[in-house]
């Protein structure tokens, strides 16, 4: 049965009810409506902007982008973000699809946590951003009616959802404080785990085998 939200048609083909399952399987009901919200959130925002995506990528994209936070699909070796897009690639290959459409899921879950680059790729990649800025941080808050965010929290409640939210990206990265260097979720770890030191960039060079 078709659902549609906030006058957004989810995607209900069989490829996208199995990524559902997947991801209500593995993540806690914190991160599955947050995850839809990013895909609601990224279409409202592409209807806004009037940019044509292909909504069954950006649904896989947007509900894989937080699977390394999960305890499933994360590890310890890499930034958590690379674990939903490796997990997303080898999902949509298991589905017979492969080539640019694959990389593009890719690479929208690997960069949904870098500012301002995602934005100038494919309608995919900047929406999945545009969703995790507007339900994690507010940002493009105004760009939407409060109908629209209204109805879209109305499916996908947000209980306390700041609080918990910072909770389930420290404990996804704890584990790997190295990742977070050069990223935004240093400073997670900054706020919320005692004795967390810093990567310096400067520190980096300067501290390099180079003699000079």
């Amino acid at each position: 049965m078709t659902e549609t939200v906030a006058g957004v048609r989810i995607p209900d083909s069989a490829l996208a009810r199995e990524a559902t399952e997947l991801v209500r399987d593995a993540a806690s009901p914190l991160l599955f409506d947050h995850s839809r919200r990013v895909f609601l959130f990224g279409a409202l925002r592409g209807a806004e902007q009037g940019l044509a995506y292909d909504p069954e990528l950006l649904y896989v994209a947007a509900m894989f982008h937080d699977l390394g936070l999960t305890e499933r699909y994360g590890r310890t070796d890499q930034r958590f973000e690379l674990d939903g897009a490796d997990e997303a690639r080898r999902f949509l290959r298991a589905q017979g699809l492969d080539g640019e459409p694959v990389d593009r899921v890719w690479t929208a879950i690997a960069l949904h946590t870098t500012p301002e680059i995602p934005l100038h790729m494919a309608p995919e990649v900047a929406l999945v951003l545009r969703g995790v800025e507007l339900d994690v941080l507010g940002l493009g808050y105004d760009a939407l009616t409060e109908e629209q965010r209204a109805a879209v929290v109305a499916v996908h409640p947000r209980p306390d959802f700041k609080n918990r939210i910072l909770e389930a990206f420290t404990a996804g990265v704890q584990g790997r404080p190295d990742t977070t260097f050069g990223n935004v979720k240093a400073d997670v770890l900054a706020h919320f785990v005692p004795g967390f030191v810093r990567g310096d960039f400067v520190e980096v060079i300067k501290g390099s085998a180079w003699p000079s």
